[in-house]
């Protein structure tokens, strides 16, 4: 009889052995074949892990402890992100250095994840804020700075208030910062700036090489938003200036009746004295100062702007006086902060011009009246009220229009991009200093290679200053320098690096961290590049991602990695939710059965918690939060299940790419199913083969596991292997062969136990260091099939026939098998193959 499975007892015996063995150390022997298996390395907060954390890491080490057992030299990394706003934030609230703050937060971090037994290489473990990882984060700056590719601009920005930090867009919801909750106002501020727009094609281009899931493939183009247009220049009635626009509908030029310039359009300043309402212009700014670039773009909003009284511009081609308007949808930083209003095809243009009386006219035919109701579907149509354009499909007017800009000089083809220059700067202490000096001589220097790392300075406070500068700028000793290139007085950068930056590369120096000569050695490089698998949050397939390919295809461009391309497949999880305790359904019976006689019924029970929660009441799964109280903590379920259970659940939870919610009875069945695993040692018999009658199931797992091991369908290869061990415990009798297959497949998922059965079961060597078993395609498909048999129609019984016995043998069987229920004489014998055999007797 086996004893009774101690997780506590033999999850830390194996992970001792595995430390004390280095097993899991990746070989620098490059003449094997290579695995890079990569999952995005966290930022170590104080909160530490929570259950969502487990999933993507269990998934990339299940691939990886498959691939050292199909005989790969596998690097499976990890590190952490740690510069950012919150440890700074927490580092000022609490008077304790960044430093210790990020050194305690890795520490706890390390220790849970190590607790689940995944097969990290920690000995190549980074940390973006050593300065011996952030020198060559500095170095990547300096080789874009040498390359006009790094730049500092005026620019309006997003300003928290609260952080005194500059945002982009995307840490703006709905108009608050997305860490604090402070509001968040429009700034114009010198920033440090990426030229990324340098890179818009190649980045779009380097997708077809790659293997992305099609909805992340999808996110990267649309966030470079290429499109194809022409550029319009609309002349300033009375004036020499044009107003140029960017549209991808030039064909539609006809029905342009007024126009919009962002609040920051410098015409706006230009003919401020010309504006006779410059006051409620004046005005309109500073609110719109106010709002973040997403809350200005949202389409749902509320149309405001004020109308340029004073100042009109005329169409280009029919040489109407239209309307020139400011307001705040239009984004300077996008296209050329100038906009043409075709009213009748836009919803947004068709809004503002019902709020502001302004003419609507159709030049796309289709629609059943433009006056009442927008027509959109004007991808291809009949162009009507379009003088020359009269008659034309939208292709060819588009064509056609282009011709006649270009010959009158009034417009050109032109492709643009959404894609903005990256801004690089942080007003913050803990972050990569910026490695340039301002000299008024010189300009912006690059400090020498040989001085970097350029590493933080000790400060009194990391306090932000009112004024909007890092903390780093009261530090004079430290910003008072010389200029590299004229010796000089210089000042250094004071802005520091955002926390993309350490990320944007992270998985280069991973192949060879510990190098102080170069990022990572070309023979490392050439060898593990590029990532062969890289799983992360659906969250990061914009920015990182796209930030991340494009330092790697500039390093490609400058010879310094060999591929252009980071990652050849990349994929992504769903999130793991907990039970919302406001949803009708989560309630205790008590509160559900009080609920329901004080309302009537569950309808007007539901209603009531809507009102009262808000419309989340609805869901009975939500995002965890600690406001919530539904946040589950990995370490309770590793101590009260084991590390095992908790990998072998969040692999079973559901689909892989999609989210789904926690529940702790699925948690318990999943310890129940591995302790199932466990028992067969009691009904082992010796021998080393599959028996006859489970061998084709015995395949068919081999082959469904592994193939859904690489296909992500984690739970579907949980499920066959629940299968074949119910096909164990029916017969009551698993072989020693079996047992060891099944160990060996279940393995990934769950290591310490399936290693724990490996050795009571007197095997040599480690299970993680077997050869990953092989499947016979022939032995795959049933020898035997289970048949109907009827009589007149009706079943009988059943009967399992050979898959190619003759016809003549199964309808012998078949009336042998029915001898006693067949009293008649019989007039016909029909057999289906392989479905039934039909006697009609009389």
């Amino acid at each position: 009889m086996s004893e009774v499975y101690n997780h506590r007892e033999v999850e830390q015996k194996w992970q001792k052995i595995w430390d004390d063995e280095q097993a899991f150390a990746t070989s620098e022997d490059y003449s094997k074949p290579k695995y890079y298996a990569l999952v995005e390395f966290p930022y170590p907060s104080g909160q530490g892990l929570h259950v969502g954390h487990p999933r993507p890491y269990t998934a990339m080490d299940i691939v990886s402890r498959k691939r050292r057992m199909q005989g790969y030299n596998v690097l499976f990394p990890m590190g952490w992100d740690a510069f950012g706003l919150p440890t700074e934030n927490y580092a000022i609230a609490n008077k304790i250095h960044p430093k210790i703050v990020t050194k305690n937060n890795v520490g706890r971090f390390k220790e849970q994840l190590h607790s689940l037994g995944y097969s990290f290489d920690w000995n190549r473990e980074i940390n973006t804020t050593d300065p011996n990882y952030y020198h060559w984060t500095q170095w990547i700056f300096l080789q874009l700075f040498q390359k006009g590719l790094a730049y500092k601009a005026e620019m309006p920005i997003n300003w928290c208030t609260s952080c005194k930090v500059g945002l982009a867009n995307e840490e703006v919801v709905n108009g608050v910062c997305e860490r604090c909750g402070a509001e968040v106002i429009r700034k114009v501020k010198s920033q440090w700036m990426l030229k990324i727009t340098d890179y818009a094609e190649k980045l779009i281009e380097g997708l077809d090489g790659v293997d992305y899931v099609e909805k992340i493939a999808v996110s990267q183009k649309n966030w470079i938003g290429k499109s194809k247009g022409a550029e319009v220049d609309f002349s300033i009635a009375g004036k020499e200036d044009k107003l140029r626009v960017y549209t991808t509908r030039c064909d539609t030029l006809f029905g342009a009746t007024y126009m919009v310039v962002s609040p920051e359009h410098p015409i706006l300043d230009k003919y401020k004295a010309e504006i006779k309402n410059w006051d409620d212009v004046e005005s309109y700014r500073e609110q719109a100062a106010k709002k973040s670039d997403f809350e200005r773009s949202e389409l749902a909003k509320d149309k405001t702007g004020v109308v340029l009284d004073g100042l009109a511009a005329v169409n280009p081609v029919n040489k109407k006086e239209i309307p020139i308007f400011v307001s705040d949808y239009v984004l300077m930083s996008y296209g050329t902060g100038a906009i043409m209003a075709v009213p009748a095809h836009d919803e947004r243009d068709w809004d503002f011009a019902k709020k502001f009386h302004l003419p609507i006219v159709e030049v796309v035919a289709g629609g059943e009246d433009v006056q009442k109701k927008v027509y959109t579907d004007v991808a291809d149509g009949i162009l009507v009220n379009s003088d020359f354009l009269d008659g034309l499909p939208v292709k060819a007017a588009q064509a056609r229009m282009i011709r006649y800009l270009e010959e009158k000089g009034i417009g050109q083809e032109k492709t643009n991009y959404k894609l903005r220059d990256w801004v690089f700067s942080r007003q913050r202490y803990w972050g990569e200093p910026i490695p340039v000096v301002y000299c008024e001589k010189c300009g912006y220097v690059a400090i020498p290679e040989s001085e970097l790392p350029l590493e933080l300075p000790e400060v009194d406070s990391y306090m932000p200053t009112d004024t909007g500068e890092s903390p780093l700028s009261v530090m004079t000793d430290w910003v008072n320098t010389a200029c590299p290139c004229c010796g000089g007085a210089a000042k250094r950068e004071t802005d520091t690096m955002p926390q993309w930056a350490g990320s944007s590369w992270y998985f280069l120096r991973y192949t060879d961290p510990k190098n102080d000569k170069a990022l990572a050695s070309k023979e490392a490089l050439e060898y593990w590049m590029p990532v062969d698998w890289y799983n992360g949050g659906m969250e990061h397939t914009t920015l990182h991602l796209l930030y991340s390919r494009f330092w790697h295809r500039f390093l490609y461009d400058e010879g310094v990695v060999p591929c252009p391309e980071p990652y050849q497949k990349r994929t992504s999880h769903g999130m793991i939710l907990g039970l919302n305790p406001h949803s009708f359904s989560n309630l205790p019976a008590q509160e559900q059965k009080k609920l329901l006689e004080e309302c009537g019924n569950e309808d007007a029970a539901r209603a009531v918690l809507r009102e009262k929660f808000g419309e989340m009441a609805d869901h009975p799964v939500v995002k965890m939060s600690k406001s919530l109280g539904n946040v589950v903590n990995p370490d309770d379920i590793v101590r009260d299940y084991g590390a095992d259970t908790l990998r072998t659940y969040e692999m079973f939870i559901g689909a892989f790419d999609l989210s789904a919610g926690w529940s702790e009875d699925g948690v318990k069945g999943c310890r129940r199913f591995l302790e199932r695993v466990w028992k067969l040692q009691d009904i082992m018999t010796d021998e080393e083969s599959y028996s006859a009658d489970l061998e084709t199931k015995v395949h068919q797992t081999i082959k469904k596991v592994g193939s859904d091991y690489e296909n992500l369908k984690f739970n579907t290869a949980i499920a066959a292997m629940m299968a074949l061990l119910n096909e164990f415990y029916r017969k009551n009798a698993v072989t020693k062969g079996e047992y060891k297959t099944l160990l060996t497949l279940l393995n990934p998922v769950a290591p310490h136990m399936t290693e724990e059965i490996w050795q009571a079961l007197g095997e040599e060597g480690r299970l993680y260091v077997q050869g990953w078993p092989e499947f016979e395609e022939d032995k795959t498909v049933e020898s035997t099939i289970e048949i109907a048999v009827q009589i007149g129609g009706k079943v009988r019984g059943t009967m399992n026939i050979g898959k190619d016995d003759p016809k003549e043998d199964i309808i012998a069987r078949a009336r042998e098998m029915m001898a006693e229920k067949l009293t008649g004489t019989i007039v016909k014998e029909i057999y289906v193959p392989g479905r039934l055999v039909n006697i009609v007797q009389k």
